[in-house]
């Protein structure tokens, strides 16, 4: 069973950067795709960006386009999320989540194998 685990979270102000991981058990990773979705308190867990893992073709949601980043390394098995110019509004829970077919890279019913997620805080 392949496990994926975030890292990077934390308490930061309105303006700055963060950068999570997501590691995955799988070596080498096998899955068509990784994405990183976030949820508040009493929200749906939405998505933020997502990248196919040989081809490297992205989407970004529209929130966070120009100010996320989102990339892999190959060689280690490992997503990452550039997070830029951060708002309060960001706060949430960050997942990180495998798609193991394709099928769409925003597709959240598409993701089968999720992480525990990170913390992500920005103070005003």
């Amino acid at each position: 069973q392949v496990q994926v685990e975030e890292s990077g979270g934390g308490l930061v102000q309105a303006g700055d950067s963060l950068r999570l991981s997501c590691a995955t058990s799988s070596r080498p990773f096998s899955g068509y795709a990784m994405g990183w979705f976030r949820q508040t308190p009493g929200g749906a867990r939405e998505f933020v960006a997502a990248i196919s893992w040989s081809a490297g073709n992205i989407d970004v949601a529209d929130s966070v386009k120009g100010r996320f980043t989102v990339s892999r390394d190959i060689d280690k098995d490992t997503m990452y999320l550039q997070m830029n110019s951060l708002k309060p509004e960001d706060s949430a829970v960050y997942y990180c989540a495998v798609q193991s077919l394709s099928y769409g890279l925003s597709y959240i019913e598409g993701y089968d194998v999720w992480g525990r997620g990170t913390r992500v805080t920005v103070a005003s």
